[in-house]
């Protein structure tokens, strides 16, 4: 996805938001010198152009019951993607799943309370119609949990390395 014509304000409202998620948006205008009303609109802009995605709290799915996380691809018939995607979307288990490219037709990132839950899970799918087979990890610890805070940040222009050509992290907003 583009980037949709993201500036410097922006990314510092996004980092003050993902930092601070309850603070007011008039306290938050204070803080970058703009107009309460500037930054509202700003932010309906980026709501409206799906930038920003949601409001809610992350939740740790360990701390609901499901440590286990497992990493699934699945190998499935072309023409019943979409019905198995439907059929995946309908399970709670499954917090994510993406058309991939490689040995796997659909990764799916599945969290259990047990390896035994998972493999329920991963059995479930199986039975759905057109998908052939598996393949699945399960993760031992996180080493980089999912984030979005050092894009926000070279948006922003505040990543260590901002602006910079090379090396790990740099150029900030274009990746290595």
């Amino acid at each position: 996805m583009a980037r949709r014509g993201l500036d410097r304000l922006d990314g510092r409202m996004l980092c003050m938001l993902r930092e601070r998620p309850r603070a007011g948006l008039l306290e938050i205008a204070r803080q970058l010198g703009v107009a309460r009303g500037t930054l509202q609109a700003r932010l309906d802009r980026l709501t409206e152009s799906g930038v920003v995605t949601g409001y809610g709290p992350d939740v740790d799915v360990a701390a609901l019951g499901h440590a286990v996380q497992a990493f699934t691809t699945f190998e499935v018939d072309q023409p019943a993607r979409e019905a198995i995607a439907a059929r995946l979307r309908a399970v709670p288990q499954i917090l994510e799943a993406h058309v991939v490219t490689g040995s796997g037709d659909i990764w799916c990132r599945i969290a259990g309370t047990s390896n035994q839950h998972v493999q329920r899970v991963i059995d479930h799918v199986l039975e759905v119609p057109g998908v052939r087979r598996s393949a699945t990890v399960i993760a031992l610890s996180p080493v980089i949990p999912y984030r979005v805070q050092p894009l926000v940040d070279a948006v922003a222009g505040t990543a260590p390395g901002a602006g910079d050509s090379g090396g790990l992290g740099g150029p900030a907003a274009d990746g290595v």
